[in-house]
């Protein structure tokens, strides 16, 4: 089989080896298994991926190429962005690292901390999310998830 030592092969292998790193950590279920993670240690069931909510998020990312702003389209929505090789399961790792600044007796955040991206997460309501991925026009990455039914409401518990 002289096809293996052609040129063609090599590309070939290298075009996949490309493709399977730049959606490493970026697949559907990349990003539930973090979500699912985090509320399944709070007794809160499992979230479903839902492809109109991915295809919104997706939208929105791409909307946001120019300036990489974190600014939010609308609720039930969380937002990042990094560098190098930041992936969506990277992203949704840091929301779910606001853990410690959640106070479940109080329902608040703690002083001058973040904790929204976390209880959005494990809102026990949101039970679907679609993500998308977007490089920005400055090298940078942004990633948006959109929950729903969205979640966060003033006064409320997340679970």
């Amino acid at each position: 089989m002289e096809w293996f030592n052609t040129p063609l092969l090599l590309v070939y292998v290298m075009v996949l080896a490309i493709f399977h790193s730049c959606n490493a950590q970026n697949s559907p279920q990349d990003y539930l298994a973090v979500h699912n993670n985090a509320r399944s240690q709070v007794g809160v069931g499992p979230m479903a991926w839902d492809t109109s909510l991915a295809s919104k998020a997706q939208n929105y990312a791409n909307s946001r190429r120019g300036d990489c702003n974190l600014i939010h389209s609308g609720p039930g929505e969380n937002l990042a962005k990094g560098s190098g090789d930041f992936t969506g399961r990277r992203a949704v790792e840091l929301w779910v690292a606001e853990k410690p600044n959640y106070n479940y007796g109080t329902n608040q955040c703690a002083a001058g901390k973040q904790c929204g991206h976390y209880t959005q997460i494990v809102w026990r309501n949101s039970v679907r999310v679609g993500c998308g991925r977007a490089s920005c026009n400055n090298g940078w990455w942004y990633i948006c998830c959109n929950y729903a039914p969205p979640g966060n409401y003033v006064g409320q518990r997340p679970y």
